[in-house]
């Protein structure tokens, strides 16, 4: 083995083994459309950046930030922290109602978007069928305020466990709205634009993925979109199929595309450290833990 540093988290952590569930790309498309209803968050998107000419660029950018910080050394996930920073701080966008000026790096909108994807990967993730405990959900959703702390909060200030969560979102929801930035976002992950020779895939692969994810969204957020909410059940039904799908690629080829993360781990660490849902710890009930809604 080279450098054993394990990282932020490590290889007995939940973090190690759910980011390597291949659900966590529908995961991450569902934490865009919540994401998307937080008017300021969005907006801030939306004005630095032009997500429709890299919107691809943008997605796989996050996917290896968060894969960085999963499987990376302790130094290569500050390092990646240090850049979401630096590159938030000179960031800013204007309320087109107000005129007013405000930093992307605002902590309430640091604050939305961990708990909108940590949420997402969360719900996604147990709906579809991959085995967590209360217990092992509840440690997860503390595990994340590290990664938290990277982008520039205070752990303190992050939920800890799936109560704390689910009080979060019941604070933040009068902020939320569909606004015409929400909607540049959605027909996004409706139809992205692609090469017209990938335009069968998009029609065959795409349309699946982003439908599931959108169908896992809570009912509140469909309301806000003003989209019909499909029956719990249908949901879960979909996303089950998703995680069946998924899960049935084998591992050794999945982790080759890049930017090959895990695989880095485990050279890195040796082949005891291989993510697996055999490996989840069991940790004692969270004492913030309670029921997703």
């Amino acid at each position: 083995m080279g450098d054993a540093d394990p990282g932020l988290f490590g290889p007995d952590s939940v973090t190690w083994q759910l980011h390597a569930d291949p659900v966590m790309w529908v995961a991450g498309i569902r934490a865009l459309y919540l994401q998307a209803l937080h008017p300021r968050a969005v907006r801030g998107v939306v004005q630095n950046s032009d997500f429709r000419r890299d919107a691809w660029g943008r997605l796989l950018r996050t996917a290896s930030f968060v894969g960085a910080t999963t499987y990376g050394t302790t130094a290569a996930a500050e390092k990646a922290g240090a850049r979401i920073r630096g590159i938030h701080r000179r960031l800013g966008a204007t309320d087109p109602g107000t005129g007013r000026r405000y930093g992307v790096d605002d902590p309430d909108l640091l604050l939305w978007v961990h708990c909108a994807e940590i949420d997402s990967y969360l719900q996604v993730a147990r709906r579809s069928g991959y085995p967590l405990t209360d217990a092992q959900a509840d440690a997860y959703v503390d595990e994340q305020r590290r990664a938290a702390r990277l982008v520039g909060l205070d752990p303190a200030d992050v939920p800890a466990g799936r109560e704390q969560l689910v009080r979060y979102f019941e604070a933040v929801r009068p902020e939320l709205a569909a606004t015409p930035e929400s909607a540049e976002v959605t027909d996004f992950l409706k139809a992205p634009p692609v090469p017209w020779p990938l335009l069968p895939v998009r029609l065959a692969v795409w349309s699946a993925v982003a439908g599931t994810a959108r169908a896992a969204l809570p009912t509140w957020a469909h309301e806000l979109y003003g989209w019909p909410a499909p029956a719990r059940s249908r949901a879960d039904r979909r996303l089950l199929a998703a995680g069946r799908l998924l899960r049935a690629v084998p591992d050794r080829l999945r982790w080759q595309l890049p930017p090959g993360h895990i695989l880095g781990a485990v050279a890195r660490l040796g082949p005891e450290s291989r993510p697996s849902v055999r490996r989840l710890p069991h940790p004692q009930a969270h004492s913030s833990g309670g029921v997703m809604p």
